[in-house]
């Protein structure tokens, strides 16, 4: 059921995506900020339904294979979208985005986590499937296993790693770039998804550790807001 969930996410959003083409084409900042919150809603609710796998036995073999199997179907579905804001201040940064336009999608971006959290808690309100029996009465389910500072060290150098590696593989045949881009996410989950979920984007943070921020939101806006977001200087 969880899977047919998220298959169902990835038709509905290719379809969005492919109206918005059509009718926006003379809009083009409304069109980029539709695309970016909808590509990024894709990931947010995929990721949010992924969580709750897991614990799937055999552990950790068949969250790590579905992190892989995923984000190569994300990278073939999505293209020329960022869902991430660090990945839009990267072009800003370096002047190759305006910063209205950057601005625009960062928005998008975040605008998408809340809307997918939502959304996700609604899907798990009807229960459907097993694993969203008691998802709701979770709260903040803390993803630090470590200290504050080694988690911040992490999501940073998790965030240069990935921004390098993005950098380095635009000339690749994009048949083989999203599978080079999955491998290095699922290995970077696998190193470090026990201590701070290896997440290494603001956006998806939010959208899946919400009840977090609020608890704790300096910390938490400290490890995965600021540190991310910092990898930017370090490439």
């Amino acid at each position: 059921t969880s899977l047919l969930l998220m298959a169902g996410i990835v038709v509905t959003v290719g379809l969005c995506r492919r109206l918005a083409r059509r009718r926006l084409r003379t809009r083009q900042r409304l069109c980029t900020f539709l695309l970016e919150m909808l590509s990024t809603f894709q990931i947010c609710a995929c990721t949010n339904e992924l969580c709750l796998l897991g614990n799937v036995e055999p552990k950790p073999h068949t969250a790590l294979t579905l992190t892989y199997g995923f984000t190569v179907l994300h990278g073939l579905t999505l293209p020329g979208s960022i869902c991430n804001p660090c990945g839009t201040l990267q072009p800003m940064w370096g002047g190759g985005t305006s910063v209205r336009m950057g601005g625009l999608k960062i928005a998008a971006q975040f605008a998408a986590a809340v809307l997918a959290r939502a959304f996700m808690h609604f899907v798990w309100s009807l229960e459907m499937a097993e694993p969203h029996s008691g998802a709701l009465s979770q709260g903040c389910s803390n993803p630090i296993q470590t200290t504050e500072m080694q988690a911040f060290c992490i999501e940073l150098l998790f965030s240069v790693v990935f921004q390098l590696t993005i950098l380095r593989v635009e000339s690749v045949n994009p048949k083989y770039k999203v599978h080079l881009i999955a491998l290095l996410i699922t290995m970077l989950v696998y190193a470090g998804g026990n201590l701070t979920g290896a997440i290494f984007n603001p956006a998806l943070a939010f959208s899946l550790h919400a009840n977090c921020f609020y608890d704790r939101f300096l910390s938490y806006s400290l490890v995965y807001w600021i540190a991310p977001s910092l990898g930017k200087f370090f490439i």
